[in-house]
C-alpha cells in the first residue's frame, strides 16, 4: 500500500520548509519540515499541543507561517486565505464539518460553489445539475445515502462525515486534509469513513490524517510523521515501524529504528 508507481523520484506534491509560527511569546511550530507525495496517505501523530492542526490550518491557508515557505507542485506559494489553498486544490475537512443540517446533501456539497450560470453579476443556481451532480459524485466515491434531498441532520455520523468528505472532493481536489475524521462514530461506521480514504488514493488524491487512532493510522496510511512541541520528531514507512514505536513518538522517545527515520528527514 505504497504510493503511486515512481512517486519516490517525482518532488513531493505539497512541502513545508522551515515552518514556524509564533502566537506572542508561544512558539506553536518551530523550523517544521513536511512533504506529501502524490498518491499518498499520510497519518500525522503527536499529543495535543504538538503542533498538528496549526500545521494543517497553515496548509490550508487558514494561518500564515511566522517564517518558512510552503512549495506546492514544485513551486512556491504563499496562502492568504484557505480560498487561495483552494485555488490550487488543497482541501480541509474540519472535526465539526461544518455542515448546515438543515440543508440537503446536494446543497451542501456544493455549498458557496453551486453550479449555475451568471447574470447581471449574480448566479442563477440550477438545482437540477446540483442534483445530478452530486448523486453522480456521491457513487463515484461509492457513498451510499437515500437521496440527494435528505437533509443532512438525519444522516448517521459516518454519513454526515462522508458529505463533508464529497464536498471538499467535489472541485477537483489534489489534497485532502481531515483532523480526526472517526474521533465522533460509533465502530460500525469508523470502517467505511477509512475505506472511503482508501478511495480517494485509488482516485488520485493525497491525503493527510490527524488522528489520535493508530488503528485508523496503520489502517490506511503508506507513511506516518510525528510532532512534538512543535518540532519534527519522526517519520516512517507504515512498513517501517510499529505501533509501539509510534506510541513512543506521541510521547517523546525514540528507539533505534525510529531515529534512522527522523534521520532520514533531516
Amino acid at each position: 500500500m505504497g504510493p503511486s508507481a515512481g512517486s519516490e523520484l517525482q518532488p513531493p506534491l505539497l512541502e513545508a520548509r522551515g515552518i514556524s509560527k509564533y502566537f506572542g511569546a508561544v512558539t506553536a511550530l518551530d523550523h517544521v519540515n513536511f512533504h506529501l507525495a502524490r498518491g499518498e496517505v499520510l497519518g500525522v501523530v503527536g499529543d495535543n499541543g504538538a503542533g498538528k492542526s496549526t500545521l494543517m490550518k497553515i496548509l490550508s491557508g487558514l494561518f500564515q507561517p511566522s517564517e518558512g515557505e510552503i512549495v506546492f507542485a514544485g513551486k512556491p506559494v504563499r496562502f492568504m486565505s484557505p480560498r487561495d489553498a483552494h485555488t490550487v486544490g488543497i482541501e480541509m475537512v474540519y472535526q465539526d464539518l461544518a455542515l448546515a443540517g438543515n440543508m440537503p446533501i446536494f446543497e451542501n456539497i456544493y455549498l458557496g460553489r453551486e453550479p449555475g450560470r451568471r447574470w447581471l453579476g449574480l448566479t442563477i443556481v440550477d438545482h437540477k445539475e446540483s442534483r445530478r451532480k452530486a448523486a453522480d459524485h456521491l457513487d463515484r466515491l461509492h457513498i451510499e445515502v437515500k437521496s440527494v434531498d435528505q437533509n443532512v441532520e438525519d444522516l448517521s455520523g459516518g454519513q454526515r462525515q462522508a458529505v463533508a468528505i464529497a464536498r471538499a472532493t467535489a472541485f477537483d481536489a489534489r489534497v485532502v486534509i481531515m483532523d480526526e475524521p472517526t474521533a465522533a462514530l460509533a465502530i460500525k461506521e469508523v470502517g467505511k469513513v477509512l475505506d472511503l480514504i482508501k478511495s480517494l488514493k485509488d482516485h488520485g488524491v493525497s491525503v493527510i490524517l490527524i488522528s489520535h487512532r493508530l488503528d485508523d493510522v496503520f489502517y490506511v496510511c503508506d507513511r506516518v510523521m510525528a510532532l512534538f512541541h512543535g518540532r519534527n520528531f519522526a517519520d516512517a514507512a507504515l512498513k517501517d515501524t510499529s505501533r509501539n514505536e509510534v506510541i513512543g513518538w506521541i510521547m517523546g522517545t525514540k528507539g533505534h529504528s525510529a531515529a534512522l527515520a527522523h534521520d532520514r528527514v533531516g
